[in-house]
C-alpha cells in the first residue's frame, strides 16, 4: 500500500486545477500582435482572377504566344533577314525535292492508242526527268479526262521514278451525221472523235439530224430491235429533234412516234412477219398515231390502183401523164362503133 501511495503522488500533482480567472477579464499577450490568418484583398483578388479560365489560358497560352510573335516580329522587321530567311528555306526545299528518290524519268502508258498516247505525253505539265513534287496528279487526271477520247485514266507513281498511266478509251458505237460533218459516239451520247467519211467506220450503224447524239442510247436500243430488218437498215434519222424515222433501202422508212418508240417498231416488225409488209411497194410506214397506221404506198401501186379505177397513170413528179394524141380518136372510134351497135338493136326491136 505504501508503494501505490508513493505512484500516485505526482498524479495527483499533476491534476491540479488552474486558477479560477475573474469574469470578463482577458490574458494580456505576451509579445508582438499576431498577423491576422486570412488574404489581403489583392491577394483574394488575384485568387479569384486564377479561378476563371479565360485568365487562366491567357496567362498560359496567350502571354507566351504574345511574346514570341513579338520578338519574331523585331526579327523579321529587316528586310534583309527576311530575304536570308527565304533564301535558305528555298534552298531547303529545293535539295528535299531534287534528291533521286523523288524523282520521276519516265512515263509509261497502257491502253491507249496511237493518238492519245501522243496527246497524254504533251499534256504532262514538266519534261522528264522531273520531281514528283511539280507533278499535280489529280489536276492532270482531270485535264486527261477532258479529253473526247478517254473515259478514265488511273496516274500514280510507281517505284523506280516511273509515272504510270493506265487509259481507258471510250469505244465508238455509233456514227452521228449532222450539218459539221461526222462524229463517233459511244453508247452514252458522249463525242468519241471526228471522222472525215462514213467508210471509215462502215461497221458502225448511223444517225442523223440534230439533236441525235444527245439520244444515241435511244437509238441504239431501236437497232438492237430491229433484228430482222437490220440488214436492210441504213440509219436512223432524228425528225425536228422529238421522233425518230428509221431509213431502209429501196428508199422505205418507219416513221415512229415521239413517246414509246420502242412498242410502235415491234408493232410493225409484226406487221411485216405476217402480211410480208416491207416487202412490197411501200414508201412509209406511218406510225406517229399508234392507234391509226397509214402506209404510203410507192408510184408503181398507185398507178395500179388508178388504172383498176380508169383513172389517168402519174408521173415520177406526181402528175397525170397526159393521153398520147391516138389515145382520143382510138377511143372515139371504139365509141362510135359501140354507138353503132346500140343504135341497130332498137331498129332490130322494132
Amino acid at each position: 500500500m505504501s508503494g501505490l501511495i508513493h505512484r500516485q503522488g505526482p498524479q495527483n500533482v499533476a491534476h491540479r486545477l488552474a486558477p479560477v480567472r475573474r469574469a470578463g477579464a482577458r490574458p494580456q499577450p505576451a509579445g508582438a500582435p499576431r498577423r491576422e490568418p486570412g488574404p489581403s484583398r489583392l491577394a483574394y483578388r488575384l485568387n479569384r482572377m486564377w479561378l476563371r479560365p479565360l485568365y487562366r489560358r491567357l496567362f498560359r497560352l496567350g502571354l507566351p504566344a504574345f511574346l514570341v510573335c513579338m520578338v519574331a516580329g523585331l526579327y523579321l522587321a529587316d528586310d534583309t533577314r527576311r530575304a536570308n530567311l527565304s533564301g535558305g528555306l528555298t534552298a531547303m526545299v529545293d535539295r528535299i525535292q531534287s534528291r533521286d528518290a523523288f524523282m520521276v524519268k519516265t512515263m509509261q502508258i497502257e491502253g491507249a492508242s496511237a493518238a492519245v498516247d501522243k496527246g497524254l505525253r504533251a499534256m504532262l505539265p514538266v519534261t522528264l526527268p522531273a520531281s514528283s513534287f511539280d507533278i499535280d496528279l489529280p489536276a492532270l487526271r482531270t485535264q486527261i479526262e477532258l479529253l473526247d477520247a478517254v473515259e478514265h485514266v488511273d496516274l500514280r507513281i510507281k517505284p523506280g521514278g516511273i509515272l504510270s498511266a493506265v487509259v481507258t478509251e471510250r469505244q465508238p458505237a455509233v456514227l452521228w451525221r449532222h450539218a459539221r460533218g461526222i462524229e463517233l459516239m459511244d453508247r452514252t451520247g458522249h463525242r468519241v472523235a471526228s471522222v472525215t467519211s462514213r467508210d471509215l467506220r462502215s461497221d458502225l450503224p448511223v444517225i442523223a439530224g440534230e439533236g441525235a447524239g444527245e439520244r444515241a442510247a435511244e437509238a441504239l436500243a431501236l437497232i438492237g430491235a430491229a433484228g430482222p430488218i437490220l440488214p436492210r437498215l441504213r440509219g436512223l434519222e432524228r425528225m425536228g429533234e422529238r421522233r425518230w424515222d428509221l431509213v431502209l433501202d429501196r428508199g422505205q422508212r418507219i416513221m415512229l412516234p415521239a413517246d414509246r418508240p420502242l412498242p410502235a417498231l415491234e408493232h410493225a416488225l409484226s406487221l411485216d412477219r405476217a402480211d410480208g409488209l416491207l416487202s412490197r411497194d411501200v414508201i412509209a410506214v406511218d406510225l406517229r398515231d399508234p392507234q391509226r397506221p397509214v402506209l404510203r404506198i410507192g408510184l408503181t401501186a398507185q398507178n395500179r390502183l388508178r388504172r383498176a379505177q380508169g383513172l389517168p397513170e402519174l408521173g415520177p413528179d406526181g402528175r397525170e401523164i397526159e393521153p398520147e394524141d391516138d389515145a382520143p380518136a382510138a377511143g372515139a372510134a371504139a365509141t362510135g362503133k359501140d354507138t353503132g351497135k346500140r343504135g341497130g338493136r332498137p331498129a332490130r326491136q322494132g
